[in-house]
């Protein structure tokens, strides 16, 4: 059996306080560090993965192109580049922080989840070939703002709640 993955813990301003297996961050709403990518086409189209099924969190929801939880000690833009080759088989993009680093609780009840994430955002520009990880992600698709805002507007809950916040900070929604 594999060992479960173990997470840093903060608190609420980011001190680092310790570290806690994946289930009881999640359980307990320990802060743990995220990144978020947002990796787009250079004719400006946004790479969004569709998380696949098995997620605990937000499953089959369209999400960022890339969402990664940092593993003990690690730098977010380290984090950032591990999961473009983890999650989309990407390398070699230069990556751009998206504004400072936010904080971001989401509560899901019935499922016992409650994610406290202190998540930094990059973005960055592509257009090579996609290799998704299937464990990961069920799927992905370019997609242009005024589609992207229409179908957000029409299904909210289609999509993560981290991509809606980052398309309205970036204008789009």
């Amino acid at each position: 059996m594999t060992p479960e993955e173990e997470f840093d813990v903060f608190d609420e301003d980011g001190v680092h306080i310790g570290r806690a297996p994946r289930s009881e961050v999640h359980r307990r709403g320990l802060w743990h560090k995220a990144v978020n990518v947002l990796l787009f086409a250079s004719d400006g189209r946004l790479y969004l993965q569709r998380r696949a099924a098995s997620k605990d969190v937000w499953p089959d929801a369209w999400d960022v192109s890339v969402g990664e939880h940092l593993q003990p000690g690690e730098a977010p833009l380290d984090g950032a580049h591990r999961g473009l080759m983890e999650e989309l088989g990407v390398s070699g993009v230069t990556l751009a922080r998206l504004g400072e680093q936010t904080r971001a609780r989401i509560e899901i009840a019935l499922q016992g989840i409650h994610d406290c994430e202190l998540q930094q955002s990059f973005t960055g520009t592509y257009d090579g070939p996609i290799h998704p990880d299937a464990a990961e992600v069920a799927l992905v698709k370019l997609i242009d703002r005024e589609t992207l805002a229409h179908d957000v507007s029409r299904a909210p809950e289609s999509y993560t709640p981290w991509l809606r916040e980052r398309l309205a900070r970036m204008g789009w929604l």
